[in-house]
């Protein structure tokens, strides 16, 4: 199927200079993946020019075989136990202050992967005390012990990704279930919200202050979903209670992947931003590139 021709505000000019190509042999000289190159993100250039990269942990192949991804599908070997050191190693040395640690499902692991979530945190913990941390996770199959143990990380942001609204799941996120991943931002909250609550008991109320991580998920449009579908989707978000949003333009990786249905118009996404906010979501980034780690450093402090 051919892919169809972008607009004017969504040519983004390749930046293929010294830097980018610097970032890509240490990342890769450490045997480290990024989603960045894997989905083969737009944003690639603008970020490894500063040494910003967000990591593939848990391998490059996913089990599953979504039709808006770009990454590779198949087996994965078993998780690397010095990963975490890895990216310590490249973090420290390239004074990385923001690290989003993302991963492919593994629904062939007992438990989806999470405990290797919890090693490679525990090392950049270890080892690079003041990084802060986001993690954007699978579903890990619905294991509500495996979510709540990667929510009870020491991070600061918990970001799980609804990509698309409920009534397109069975044809862009094969193998996924818009009511699962759903709940994954609620258990992740709820567990937040235990810890903060057994902490606050312990001290007065004015002296309490928010320990647990921003919960966090991230949309595409363009896929064919209605003003009213993503009403709905904005709805339940705001119910978890989510607190950062992106919205970005889906974008056809290759002609292998689903097709894009439209492109919005770049003053389109003020408006679903107005829409997400109105609904209670504390802070909303919205525009044709905007991707969940793109930028995320900027939108966690913004919604601070």
């Amino acid at each position: 199927m051919k892919i169809a021709a972008r607009p004017p505000w969504l040519r983004k000019q390749k930046q293929l200079t010294p830097e980018v190509m610097r970032t890509r042999r240490r990342i890769g000289g450490l045997g480290l993946h990024t989603v960045c190159e894997s989905a083969r993100c737009p944003n690639l250039g603008e970020c490894y020019a500063c040494g910003n990269a967000t990591f593939l942990i848990l391998g490059d192949h996913c089990t599953r075989n979504c039709a808006f991804c770009a990454v590779e599908h198949g087996p994965s070997p078993l998780p690397d136990p010095l990963e975490g050191q890895k990216i310590a190693d490249y973090t420290a040395s390239n004074r990385i202050r923001y690290a989003v640690l993302t991963s492919v499902t593994r629904d062939d692991l007992a438990d989806g992967g999470a405990s290797h979530y919890v090693r490679v945190v525990e090392d950049l913990r270890r080892l690079v005390p003041a990084l802060k941390i986001e993690l954007l996770v699978p579903d890990f199959a619905g294991r509500a012990d495996a979510i709540e143990e990667v929510a009870r990380l020491p991070i600061q942001v918990f970001a799980h990704n609804m990509e698309t609204v409920r009534e397109l799941y069975g044809r862009v996120r094969r193998g996924a279930d818009y009511q699962r991943s759903l709940e994954v931002l609620k258990i992740a909250a709820s567990t937040r919200n235990n810890r903060e609550s057994s902490k606050a008991t312990s001290r007065k109320p004015r002296s309490f202050t928010r320990e647990g991580p921003r919960i966090k998920s991230g949309i595409m449009v363009g896929l064919g979903e209605t003003e009213e579908q993503l009403q709905r989707l904005f709805d339940d978000l705001a119910a978890v209670p989510v607190e950062i949003l992106t919205i970005g333009q889906y974008l056809q990786p290759s002609k292998f992947n689903a097709p894009v249905h439209r492109y919005y118009y770049p003053d389109e996404y003020k408006l679903l931003r107005e829409k997400a906010l109105a609904c209670g979501i504390r802070h909303v980034v919205a525009g044709p590139y905007v991707r969940s780690s793109y930028l995320a450093e900027g939108a966690y402090r913004g919604s601070l």
